[in-house]
């Protein structure tokens, strides 16, 4: 099939939803379907306000004939920014077909920046982009609980993956003192500061970049950040790791936790969505109202037992359970119902 992917989020931008994106079509084009994916890149682009490392496309009007160019047999819109509202508009004038995902929860990011804007504004946004969606992609069954309970629609569950080829135990050795550890965005919505307070033993390092690195590296100059890393470099800052530490109380799922534990890193976080969903408690990550207590208790778990949790999970049954989910332009299933049912999901 041709299958575009259109994205506000892409490199060399650093999430969970670009990595999610890079792995889902590197598996598609090895499942031999060719893939599109318009990002910013093929675009004119400003800052966005606040947050200046996110690029937002403007001259939107070169995005139709780039669609009619391609002429693909489905469309997904993985994002609710610009380039994504641009191609929602386009198909639905021409009532063609398409799938969307929720990534984020963008109402509780929204409100934590911003406190003065009520959450019930965030989910009218959600519900006005998605609701000409034929199927809405989401990572847990909790967040498809959550959204339909808030008058979200045609929620269809993708689960995601970990590359086990890269993240995996590398018997490295470690420091003496315990290592906790973050890793991604340094902003408002990820909650640092509950972990950067926290009296623990050993060394917390900050494997991330963001709008709040600076104030962050001034208000804690015992911490040790270390900015973006990627590939194998960011495998061995997991593996060195004694402790993943999660603090955010609003992400969806949490991809870095899967990251952590394919390295035999366990982790600690509260006990809300997304660590709910990943982590097994006192398996493979300890969950405690008390981010402090969680993370003494995890130093206690079993290495080996995480990286065993993690490696049942794999980017190629995610994108086999994303071509699951698509409707043609016509809103009719891509694949036919027997070849839907012999998918492994």
């Amino acid at each position: 099939m041709r299958i575009l992917i259109v994205s506000d989020a892409w490199t060399p931008q650093v999430n969970g939803v670009v990595t999610t994106l890079q792995h889902l079509v590197r598996e598609l084009e090895g499942l031999g379907h060719q893939v599109l994916l318009l990002s910013p890149q093929a675009f004119r682009c400003r800052p966005c306000p606040s947050y200046p490392e996110i690029p937002l496309a403007w001259d939107l009007w070169r995005l139709g004939p780039m669609i009619e160019a391609f002429a693909p047999d489905c469309v997904h819109l993985a994002t609710e920014g610009p380039l994504g509202w641009a191609t929602r508009r386009w198909l639905v004038k021409r009532g063609l077909a398409f799938s969307s995902a929720i990534h984020t929860r963008f109402p509780e990011y929204v409100h934590g920046r911003w406190p003065w804007v009520p959450l019930a504004w965030g989910y009218a946004f959600l519900r006005l982009f998605h609701r000409p969606s034929g199927a809405v992609l989401v990572t847990t069954e909790r967040m498809r609980e959550t959204f339909a309970d808030h008058g979200l629609v045609w929620l269809n569950l993708w689960r995601k993956g970990v590359d086990t080829a890269l993240f995996r135990p590398l018997a490295l050795p470690r420091p003496e003192r315990p290592v906790f550890l973050y890793v991604g965005r340094l902003a408002t919505e990820k909650n640092l500061a509950a972990f950067l307070e926290l009296d623990l033993p050993g060394e917390k390092w900050v494997v991330g970049d963001g709008p709040l690195r600076t104030e962050l590296e001034a208000r804690h100059p015992e911490a040790r950040f270390f900015g973006y890393r990627q590939g194998a470099e960011l495998a061995r800052f997991y593996e060195q790791a004694s402790v993943l530490v999660f603090p955010s109380l609003t992400d969806t799922y949490g991809l870095v936790m899967l990251e952590a534990l394919a390295c035999g890193t366990p982790v600690a976080a509260f006990p809300v969505a997304g660590p709910l969903d990943v982590l097994e408690p006192g398996v493979t990550g300890c969950l405690d109202e008390d981010l402090g207590r969680a993370c003494l208790a995890a130093l206690e778990l079993d290495r080996e037992v995480c990286a065993e949790h993690a490696g049942r999970l794999s980017w190629r049954a995610s994108a086999l359970e994303f071509l699951a989910r698509q409707p043609s332009l016509d809103g009719e299933p891509c694949l036919p119902d027997a070849q839907v049912a012999d998918l492994p999901l």
